[in-house]
């Protein structure tokens, strides 16, 4: 079933905070591999993910903005660390903290990507829900697309300059207990 025939149930799952969701993509964003976590979490078989666009598992409430700023920085070559909000199969949701890499070939172009997900902080998620639907309602005010992703980056980019931080540097912010953003590479 593709993730627009999938409607909202409004039901949370969770999964547990010792677990680790992971998924690998081509550099289409087609799915290559998922682990088994991510296949219970997300309630399909793997054969109906593998070779599948990893947006099947788009929620709808998920800012375009916050996708975009993610391919962005996948694309130049850097990792990323973000909350993304999840639609499972039968229309229950997850909130996981992504750490997303680019996979690069022995000549270091990028041939892929590659995401671990933990379970997020309760504190985290609800400070970030807010941000997340102000920039949707921002999104869904638009009736073209491309309007709704330029306002909701743009008011995505304000949040942060008012804060004088990065997109990084919010989502540590939010994570309990935290001192410092993680060192390139070393996930928390």
């Amino acid at each position: 079933m593709r993730a627009s025939q999938v409607r909202p149930t409004g039901r949370e799952r969770l999964f547990g905070a010792d677990e680790i969701i992971v998924s690998k993509t081509d550099r289409e964003g087609i799915i290559t591999y998922a682990n088994e976590v991510f296949l219970r979490v997300s309630g399909y078989a793997e054969a109906d993910v593998i070779g599948q666009p990893h947006s099947l598992i788009r929620h709808p409430d998920m800012p375009r903005a916050v996708f975009q700023l993610m391919w962005d920085t996948l694309h130049a070559g850097r990792e990323i660390f973000a909350y993304v909000v999840n639609l499972a199969a039968d229309g229950d949701h997850y909130w996981v903290l992504a750490h997303v890499t680019p996979s690069f070939d022995a000549q270091g172009q990028i041939v892929g990507y590659h995401s671990n997900r933990r379970l997020p902080d309760r504190p985290a998620i609800a400070a970030v829900s807010d941000l997340y639907r102000d920039l949707r309602a921002i999104e869904r005010r638009h009736d073209r697309s491309p309007d709704g992703l330029a306002a909701s980056t743009e008011r995505l980019h304000d949040v942060l300059a008012s804060q004088g931080s990065t997109y990084d540097d919010y989502v540590w912010s939010q994570v309990s207990g935290a001192n410092s953003r993680p060192a390139a590479g070393v996930s928390r």
